[in-house]
């Protein structure tokens, strides 16, 4: 037996999906959704940019000192100037917000030179303040491994913000040639 369908029931069977209205009303309480939830994320954020700096001047601190150690010395840590791709926030000697380069130090006068040969390079994010607590733009390692002179102790917090903010993270290296990331609440650095 055939039956025979009016066009209209077909039609109404095969349409499905979102009116305009339906669509602009979804999108619409998304977008309001997005607006109150992202500031609550500004802080995440912060404190994932402090970290991984921190870690990733840690990782520097111990590749140097390996550097240094095969090397029998000859490795130079320094800061990039500052108007170094776009970065314009390390201002003083202590301030090593654009990032710093791993050298091998061939005349060994504890500076990166422009002829000597660049054996790392990190630019930073530029969204996170990074300080030396002591000494300046250079860090010296003897044969051993271990620092000639000022111990490095760095202060790393997001830009803009103070060291009391709890994002804020310190890398100390001892005399001992220890390297590690400490929290905010230990912040500077004790030998």
């Amino acid at each position: 037996m055939l039956t025979h369908h009016n066009s209209s029931e077909r039609t109404r069977h095969l349409v499905t999906g979102f009116t305009v209205i339906e669509l602009m009303v979804t999108v619409s309480i998304v977008a309001i959704l997005a607006t109150l939830a992202a500031p609550s994320f500004t802080p995440l954020i912060e404190n994932w940019r402090v970290r991984e700096s921190a870690e990733q001047l840690q990782s520097t601190l111990q590749y140097a000192r390996s550097e240094a150690i095969k090397r029998g010395g000859q490795v130079a840590i320094q800061k990039i100037p500052n108007n170094t791709n776009g970065c314009s926030s390390a201002i003083g000697t202590r301030d090593w917000d654009c990032g710093w380069i791993v050298c091998h130090d061939v005349n060994s006068n504890g500076a990166c030179n422009a002829t000597e040969p660049v054996l790392q390079r990190v630019d930073s994010s530029g969204k996170v303040h990074v300080n030396r607590t002591g000494g300046g733009v250079s860090i010296k390692l003897n044969r051993w491994g271990l620092v000639d002179g000022a111990w490095p102790g760095f202060t790393l917090v997001p830009l803009n913000k103070s060291p009391s903010h709890a994002g804020a993270r310190g890398v100390c290296m001892s005399s001992g040639g220890r390297i590690r990331v400490i929290p905010q609440e230990a912040i500077p650095c004790a030998e």
